[in-house]
């Protein structure tokens, strides 16, 4: 159940009815070139250096599942929506990653550990993120990291997390977390952007 890309005051959308098209938007189906090799090379600097186990919650149609699994990590990915996971599971065939569905909030892993929980503009639109980040962090093995991509959209209404309040969240629960501004990136989204889009990789 992502939310990037889409109306952020939507946050009811239908995602079975949305999966369909879900990946027609740039920085979700990452079918421009430009706009794939500009994630790839975020998600690069975010993950660790060697193999590792990623979980993606809210994976929707799995475009960052992907790149994770290119990139020789191995991952789970977890979302609410049936035919995200449909699309995601045919997207990797083949790969070394498994798909389930459930809720992000409390994803369906059983005592499995990670070394990474990536999550992209999900936790904004969950109640309780205190609650919710210290669940995640409750996910990672030692030395695990949170990757956290996430903003504030709209100007007349905004809605969203900034990234002040989320590291302020993140604070308590993990020694070292780092703040990297992604609005000034336009080959991520496809266009130029003008509200606050960040990720926080934050490190046990």
């Amino acid at each position: 159940m992502t939310h990037d890309g889409d109306d952020p005051t939507a946050p009811r959308t239908d995602w079975d009815a949305a999966a369909a098209t879900f990946d027609d938007e740039p920085d979700h189906g990452l079918r421009d070139p430009e706009v794939r090799r500009a994630w790839a090379d975020r998600l690069r600097t975010w993950l660790p250096d060697r193999r590792s186990d990623v979980l993606d919650l809210g994976c929707g149609t799995g475009s960052l599942s992907l790149l994770a699994a290119e990139q020789g990590h191995r991952v789970t990915g977890v979302d609410r929506s049936p035919a995200m996971i449909g699309l995601t599971r045919a997207k990797l065939a083949g790969r070394d990653a498994a798909f389930l569905v459930g809720d992000a909030v409390a994803p369906p892993v059983g005592e499995e550990r990670f070394d990474v929980v990536l999550v992209r503009h999900v936790l904004w639109a969950l109640p309780g993120p205190e609650r919710v980040l210290r669940h995640w962090r409750g996910l990672l093995r030692p030395g695990g990291r949170l990757v956290l991509v996430e903003g504030v959209w709209g100007s007349v209404s905004p809605v969203g997390i900034s990234a002040e309040r989320l590291a302020g969240l993140l604070a308590p629960l993990v020694p070292d977390v780092r703040v990297e501004h992604l609005s000034g990136d336009p080959r991520l989204w496809g266009k130029e952007v003008d509200d606050e889009r960040y990720a926080v990789v934050a490190r046990l």
